[in-house]
């Protein structure tokens, strides 16, 4: 899907939910939700030459790995959070974001300890 299709779904999307809104609000998020969620599953379908390239790119698989992990868990919570936001719970927006940083620090652990490693190799 080309990036004109998308801002065109997401413009008319926008302007229905905005139409809807006054009468039926809770019609309206659900609107948005579905819009949103189409846009990311026709986004994701076309990601994997991004992947394989990132593979190839790489000597080890274990830092595509993680990279891949992270980007993931970046995009999934970055809509998760703006969907929230626009559902009007602020609150549960900065959980998912707070949580969406916990997991990338976790997923991340094993590269920040080869990194200190090889530091420490490097110091001796």
């Amino acid at each position: 899907m080309e990036i004109t299709e998308i801002c065109g779904i997401a413009l008319i999307t926008a302007l229905c939910a905005l139409g809807l809104k006054k009468y039926a609000p809770e019609t309206a998020v659900l609107l948005v939700i579905t819009g949103g969620a189409f846009i990311i599953v026709s986004v994701l379908s076309r990601v994997s030459p991004i992947i394989e390239q990132i593979s190839s790119l790489t000597s080890t698989g274990e830092y595509a790995e993680i990279l891949i992990k992270t980007l993931g868990i970046c995009v999934i919570c970055q809509f998760v959070s703006e969907t929230c936001k626009d559902a009007g719970q602020g609150a549960l927006a900065s959980k998912v974001e707070f949580s969406s940083r916990v997991a990338v620090i976790i997923t991340a652990m094993p590269l920040f300890g080869n990194i200190l490693n090889t530091a420490m190799e490097l110091m001796k």
